[in-house]
């Protein structure tokens, strides 16, 4: 198999973070058709955002190990987060960097 193009994977890294902010903001995802017997689940937003982040880190992994730079389609604080692994309630939090320029995924 070939290398991955560079267009590939940032594709790949731009649909993992809008995978991500969407689950973030609790709007459907793919999560959602799944496990729709979830929704009712008192921590299904909790999984959904952990599953969108574990599928972020993994994509920034790759990136990583095919030396691709990936922190240019994230702020300087959200490439922090990501580099530090731990989706923490100050990653849920902060992801954006202020209230009044929230970049909400539609």
């Amino acid at each position: 198999m070939g290398k991955f193009s560079a267009e590939y994977l940032q594709s790949k890294l731009s649909d993992a973070k809008v995978h991500f902010e969407r689950a973030l903001d609790c709007k459907h995802t793919e999560f959602d058709d799944l496990y729709p017997y979830m929704i009712e689940h008192p921590q299904f937003f909790w999984y959904k955002r952990y599953v969108a982040w574990s599928e972020l880190l993994t994509i920034v992994k790759l990136c990583d190990e095919l030396e691709f730079a990936w922190s240019e389609q994230f702020s300087q604080k959200q490439a922090e987060y990501i580099a530090s692994r731990v989706m923490s309630s100050r990653v849920l939090d902060e992801w954006y960097e202020t209230n009044d320029s929230k970049e909400h995924v539609g």
